[in-house]
């Protein structure tokens, strides 16, 4: 791993406060008062303290992104509140239908390439509505590496710092007691590159603003949010950035995938997922579509179309304890490209999770995955398809 020896220092730094600031909620769970083990098999257990615990208390997190350095901390507070379901009596029988939970977050991160993150968002339901929301917004400082494929064949590759004010909004509504729902989303930012490099990106993206609209349409029919066990998710958003908006720019995308879960038996959970991204018009490089598959980092492989599909198995070897498998390939290519002329670009690996909160069915555990270059690991909470 290779990263400046300042970059190191302010790493260090960045670990010793989130030491202390374990330390402090450490204490804070005892003045909680809140069992750490699970009343059925008292093996460790979160699921008392997530639903008990009134106050917020930082939770560290590891963040593992080869595009970033490879190695980074996170400071996250995350509140989270279970929602009671929704109780509807459908052809004389009353029916009882998940209603996602509230979340909210405010956190800082740091990485070993220097990237730095403050920010904060929530995310729940409003029941009286049936509806959903997601607001967010921070400051970013990324440090990251692009890449161009020349004419003359070969393939480039430089680091940019990136500044940007990211702001984000989604509301979307349950279409009257279905599965699905639609709504709209907005997308905010205002971003600075300092250190610009013209074989990678335009003037005009030097210091820029994005504003851009989209609609949304899902359909959710998972048993569970964190970690799901069966069920299918399919979301599509339809969005577009102009002048009459506050942008400079225009173009418009399109994206859409869907995620199926499929108790293959008691111990074996099969998950299948596939995803297609379109960009038309005069986008920002950075909101080109990317790959998004374990082992290959962010933004690695970016084009006007990616499209891939990927697979995983989890073996629940005891109620706690399982063991993932998963493997994925997909293509990124340029208007210019036809799909078979494109590559195909392949990674896989295995991993482990522990149900770390029985009652929100919330696993968490670590993945190993090789891409075509190099290898990388991720620490996971939840679902690694998030959408």
């Amino acid at each position: 791993m290779n990263f400046k020896i300042d970059h190191y220092f302010h790493f260090k730094n960045f670990l010793a406060f989130l030491l202390v600031l374990i330390c402090i909620s450490l204490r804070s769970y005892g003045q909680h008062k809140v069992s750490f083990r699970d009343s059925l098999d008292h093996k460790i257990d979160l699921s008392d303290w997530v639903i008990s615990s009134k106050g917020f208390i930082p939770i560290p997190y590891l963040i593992t992104e080869p595009a970033l350095g490879g190695i980074g901390g996170a400071l996250v507070p995350v509140f989270i509140q279970q929602n009671t379901p929704y109780s509807d009596t459908i052809r004389g029988q009353l029916v009882k239908t998940r209603a996602k939970p509230n979340l909210l977050a405010l956190g800082a991160a740091y990485t070993a390439n220097g990237t730095w993150f403050v920010g904060g968002g929530t995310a729940g339901t409003i029941k009286k509505w049936r509806a959903n929301y997601r607001l967010f917004g921070g400051y970013a400082n990324v440090n990251m590496n692009f890449y161009r494929n020349l004419t003359n064949g070969t393939e480039a590759s430089v680091e940019l710092n990136i500044k940007t004010v990211p702001l984000y909004g989604q509301f979307t509504k349950q279409i009257g007691k279905s599965a699905w729902s639609a709504g709209l989303d907005y997308l905010f930012l205002n971003t600075t590159i300092s250190n610009p490099d013209p074989l990678f990106h335009s003037v005009k993206e030097t210091n820029s603003i994005v504003s851009k609209l989209g609609l949304i349409v899902d359909y959710d029919k998972r048993d569970n949010v964190f970690t799901p066990d069966k069920g299918f998710r399919w979301n599509t958003s339809f969005s577009g950035s102009d002048e009459i908006i506050g942008s400079d720019y225009g173009f418009t995308k399109l994206a859409t995938s869907a995620f199926s879960y499929v108790p293959v038996s008691k111990q074996l959970i099969a998950g299948f997922r596939a995803e297609y991204q379109q960009i038309w018009g005069s986008a920002p490089f950075y909101l080109k579509p990317y790959l998004v598959l374990r082992g290959i980092p962010i933004m690695r492989y970016q084009g006007d179309v990616t499209a891939l599909a990927e697979t995983e198995w989890r073996w629940d070897v005891t109620t706690r304890h399982s063991l993932v498998g998963f493997g994925g390939a997909g293509k990124a290519l340029s208007n210019t490209e036809s799909f078979q002329e494109s590559t195909w670009r392949v990674s896989g690996g295995a991993g482990y999770r522990y149900l770390l909160a029985r009652k929100l069915k919330l696993r968490a555990g670590i993945d190993v995955a090789r891409g075509p270059e190099d290898w990388a690991y991720y620490v996971v909470f939840g679902t690694n398809w998030v959408k």
